[in-house]
């Protein structure tokens, strides 16, 4: 029994080494959250290890790194506080444990998807606050110990850790959390329309220019954007916040995107000297019948409907904003839009690739894209269009027209 125990004991000791081990401490924070990852799920033998880390301006988990589940990561999966597995540790600030994973248990469908049975989670803390959450899986039955847990309680402080270095980037830190302020934490409802969104980062920090907004209109017309602000980091952050508003303010002087968008040109001209910045805009009218749209110098919106092929509005593509070409005013398309309807925008990091013309990445959006709801419809853009390491930033705005809205 003494030697089993000692061998017990130096088995131990190897597994809080690994996870302790102080060179992870010398990595950079994406590749220091991956290798942990690998040594968590290679020590307690499981198929996947997910982190999921808590967006402050939405209150939802966002996946961030995983090994086994990078379908996570790739499509931006977010899971409110308080719902499904990883919710429920966020909020109750406790461990969870299921033997058994049933579709009641879970919010994320990738769960279920690819076919896990046993989880096992913890919370992430910094501060006596939960940041993350920390879980893996197996494809089999699996009863979870209490040395499982202990590990990958441990496993859960290192990646606070890097956290915590995160934090210390004072510009990254405060350009994240203008952008995330401007992104909407949560769509808003509006009637005889669904809506979903996504924002993928290309970068370590999710720090760029892309956004996306909606908003109602007191006359009843709904107000949908997405642009592209060229650059990264603060600066790049700033500038967007700056045209959001303007957008938005302008807006209550006219329903013209076209006539909109020159006013906001000759703002972006005059303030925002030497930036570059692209938007699509468009109006949805009251009946949700059609809608307007304009384009400054960003890629035209893709439409589903039930009963046509789906295809790229068609439309005039006027200069991006800033660029002081622009000496007559900006086009205004209006489109209908049937019950059951898709309108999807986005911005050129989903459809571009290096050494490829972009072309070949809008033919595989079209292709793509169906008149499902939306929820649905940006799970298969990501999952069929979207780079498993993006280069770019990814924004991706769906509109639906409810199919009974007649």
């Amino acid at each position: 029994m003494g030697a089993d125990k000692r061998l017990r004991d130096d088995e131990r000791l190897r597994r809080l080494e690994t996870v302790t081990d102080a060179t992870l401490s010398r990595l950079e924070v994406a590749d220091m959250l991956d290798e942990l990852l690998e040594r968590v799920r290679d020590l307690l033998d499981t198929d996947t290890a997910a982190i999921l880390l808590v967006d402050p301006h939405s209150q939802q988990l966002v996946a961030t790194a995983a090994k086994g589940l990078e379908e996570e990561v790739r499509q931006g999966v977010r899971i409110p506080l308080g719902r499904g597995f990883a919710g429920r540790i966020a909020q109750t600030r406790q461990p969870v444990l299921l033997d058994e994973v049933n579709p009641d248990d879970v919010f994320n469908p990738i769960l279920i998807d690819k076919g896990l049975r046993s989880l096992l989670g913890v919370p992430i803390f910094v501060g006596g606050e939960v940041i993350g959450v920390l879980h893996v899986g197996t494809m089999n039955h699996r009863d979870f110990t209490r040395e499982d847990l202990s590990l990958l309680q441990l496993a859960a402080d290192r990646a606070a850790v890097a956290g915590q270095i995160r934090s210390r980037k004072v510009e990254q830190a405060a350009a994240l959390a203008l952008q995330r302020s401007l992104l909407p934490g949560t769509l808003p409802p509006i009637d005889g329309l669904s809506l979903a969104a996504r924002y993928v980062p290309g970068h370590e920090f999710g720090i760029g220019g892309d956004w996306y907004d909606v908003f109602k209109h007191p006359s009843g017309w709904l107000g949908v954007v997405i642009g592209d602000v060229a650059g990264h980091g603060l600066a790049s952050a700033v500038v967007m916040g700056r045209v959001r508003s303007a957008l938005r303010a302008y807006s209550l002087i006219t329903h013209d995107p076209g006539e909109l968008l020159t006013m906001l040109d000759r703002k972006v001209r005059h303030f925002e000297a030497g930036s570059l910045t692209t938007a699509c805009y468009a109006m949805i009218s009251p009946d949700r019948r059609t809608l307007m749209v304009s384009s400054a110098g960003h890629l035209l919106p893709v439409l589903a409907t039930p009963d046509r092929p789906t295809e790229l509005i068609d439309a005039p593509v006027d200069p991006p904003l800033g660029v002081g070409r622009t000496t007559r005013g900006r086009h205004t398309t209006t489109v209908d839009l049937p019950p059951g309807a898709l309108l999807m925008l986005y911005t050129d990091g989903l459809v571009e690739r290096r050494g490829e013309v972009i072309d070949v990445g809008l033919q595989a959006l079209v292709d793509a894209v169906k008149p499902d709801d939306p929820e649905s419809a940006c799970l298969t853009v990501m999952s069929d269009i979207g780079l498993a390491k993006p280069t770019d930033d990814i924004a991706i705005l769906a509109i639906r027209r409810d199919p009974d809205d007649t």
